[in-house]
């Protein structure tokens, strides 16, 4: 574009000029195409580029990655200012004027005795201004678009803030058991295992996670992890022994898988 100013360095106002110029009558097909539903899992993908960059500890890529998540943040304001609904001072705005209010102890004169009392305050402030008359709204509140273990887990926080914590981890776990072993008979015997069975049978390992200081979500990904390790580890003494892995018997595998475990 003929009138764009090219700097040594911008800030996030360029920014904003730039996705403006992006979408304006000159500027890029592709981008003025955009609506907020055609870039949703844009965003939800920055995110998780950004949560990669922070378990690898990658200070340069979690630098490129919020660069990502905050053009996602822009992309959405102006699409609203184009319709005259906010700009991104407003978003600004707004996020400033809950943090002040969340934190009375620090803007207000409220007292706090450590990190339990500020999360008590947080949540109660957020219950009040958001509208949530009952403990029911604060778990309705919970997004559905989480992945199903996080929020299973925050639910179960949830309900227990609200006194609604029927079973100690011993009875949790016990009953963990039970759903297990009706798991385990149905897949030898063929008997029937609900749908509803086994979302109870991962339900209660959300709860008994949040009661071990265990994030669920997490300990699921880092297992992946070491299930993609342990089958790389497989894979390649199989094809040391010019052998496709694809045909060996479940026996020989699991002989490979021990030798796998064993080296560890």
């Amino acid at each position: 574009m003929a009138d764009f100013k090219f700097k040594e360095k911008y800030n996030v106002y360029d920014l904003t000029e730039i996705v403006k110029a992006l979408r304006s009558e000159n500027g890029c097909p592709w981008d003025k195409e955009q609506t907020h539903a055609s870039i949703r899992n844009n965003f939800l993908e920055e995110v998780y580029e950004v949560m990669e960059a922070i378990d690898l500890d990658n200070v340069e890529m979690m630098r490129e990655e919020l660069g990502d998540v905050l053009l996602q943040v822009v992309f959405h304001s102006v699409m609203e200012t184009e319709k005259g609904s906010f700009d991104l001072d407003d978003v600004a705005d707004e996020v400033c004027k809950k943090l002040i209010e969340r934190h009375p102890h620090v803007f207000g004169t409220v007292k706090v005795n450590g990190t339990d009392d500020v999360l008590t305050n947080w949540e109660n402030i957020k219950q009040k201004s958001k509208g949530q008359e009952s403990y029911t709204d604060t778990l309705n509140s919970v997004p559905k678009v989480f992945p199903a273990l996080m929020r299973g887990q925050k639910l179960s926080k949830r309900a227990a803030r609200a006194g609604l914590e029927l079973m100690n981890i011993e009875e949790l776990t016990a009953r963990i058991a039970d759903e297990a072993s009706g798991l385990k008979s149905a897949c030898l015997n063929g008997n029937g295992f609900s749908e509803e069975q086994l979302g109870a049978l991962l339900f209660d390992c959300c709860a008994a996670a949040r009661l071990m200081g265990i994030d669920a979500e997490e300990a699921l990904q880092r297992e992946n992890e070491r299930f993609i390790e342990k089958f790389s580890a497989v894979e390649e003494l199989t094809r040391l022994d010019g052998i496709d892995m694809k045909s060996l018997s479940k026996y020989d595998l699991k002989e490979y898988i021990k030798k796998v475990e064993e080296s560890k």
